[in-house]
């Protein structure tokens, strides 16, 4: 949960809603096939339309300069992956920005398969 305090009062942002939030935008992006669930080890996530706010996937931290986010992509073969990252990093940073009005310190992308 993200906490962000001003002048009216206090703000909470789950984590579900960062992940929602990013995990759109990523899918969004030309080449990403899918998530990755890295850090439980089980292998891919394939999400469709439907599930995509079911992956682990994302993550998102709460620091005192801003939100570090780590995201984890499946992407597809023969594709640019640093255009990919690239993309999805600008993308990223600039939905969370207008849609929250937090900054962002750092975004990592994690390429942890490709599939063709």
């Amino acid at each position: 949960m993200v906490r962000v305090e001003n002048h009216l009062g206090t703000i909470d942002i789950s984590e579900k809603y960062f992940s929602s939030l990013i995990s759109h935008t990523v899918m969004s992006c030309f080449g990403v096939m899918g998530m990755s669930d890295s850090v439980k080890k089980k292998g891919v996530f394939l999400p469709s339309k439907k599930n995509v706010q079911k992956h682990k996937g994302v993550f998102v931290k709460s620091e005192l300069g801003g939100l570090l986010v780590d995201i984890h992509i499946i992407v597809g073969y023969g594709i640019n992956i640093a255009a990919i990252v690239s993309s999805i990093k600008t993308k990223v940073l600039y939905v969370i920005e207008t849609a929250t009005q937090l900054k962002v310190k750092r975004i990592n992308v994690f390429v942890d398969a490709m599939i063709s």
